[in-house]
């Protein structure tokens, strides 16, 4: 793919095995896209992209794990990719997060959302964490999710408040401060059709973040 071409501009990325991957390489702006698409993954090469990226981000820039983050809920959870488009064609994986139902008897209906990244060279382009926010809750509410909750670290806080998110409680989760908030159902309509998704523009005013 032509990822793999524009990878090798970065720091020599492309050569190296995959826990080795430097966690903030540079692309060149010349190489930029303008598109993006946001889905479930429904491809493999996507969900191998997608713990790529979340080991670069979890593991190597953030040090919360050690060698990688997967968990048992990886198991059951449902993944969501952001990709770059080339000519309308999905490219590269440049952001994921997860989602997965945690309903209990006395809570039912009840979702989670965990694992929110965005690579380094693509957090001020296209709204790309807001819109993995935007499409993961979405996708929930439309399986029937009554209550979404998430673990996110502080520094990332003001902008879940900003996309209506409600703060529960304050948290230390692996060391680090983190807030437990609520999405606000009423902003995020169900969507029926997750493994289409939505399609951003790159802006260069929009924010990507890295959340627990």
């Amino acid at each position: 793919m032509l990822c793999e071409a524009i990878e090798r501009l970065y720091v020599a990325d492309a050569l190296l095995p995959d826990d080795e991957h430097p966690p903030a390489a540079f692309m060149p702006s010349a190489f930029m896209p303008t598109e993006f698409r946001i889905k479930w993954v429904t491809q493999d090469w996507e969900a191998r992209e997608a713990h790529k990226l979340r080991r670069a981000v979890f593991c190597m820039e953030q040090g919360i794990f050690v060698g990688d983050d997967r968990d048992a809920v990886d198991e059951r959870a449902q993944l969501l990719v952001a990709l770059t488009c080339v000519a309308g064609m999905p490219d590269q994986v440049v952001g994921t997060v997860r989602i997965h139902n945690e309903s209990t008897a006395a809570q039912p209906d009840l979702w989670y959302g965990s694992r929110l990244a965005v690579h380094a060279a693509f957090r001020k382009h296209g709204r790309l964490g807001a819109t993995l926010i935007r499409l993961a809750v979405t996708s929930a509410h439309a399986l029937g999710c009554r209550t979404f909750l998430a673990h996110v670290q502080s520094q990332n806080t003001p902008l879940f408040r900003r996309l209506h998110w409600d703060t529960l409680a304050e948290e230390t989760l692996l060391g680090r401060p983190h807030t437990l908030m609520q999405a606000d159902l009423a902003h995020y309509p169900p969507c029926f059709d997750p493994k289409s998704g939505f399609v951003t523009q790159s802006s260069t005013r929009a924010m990507g973040v890295a959340a627990q």
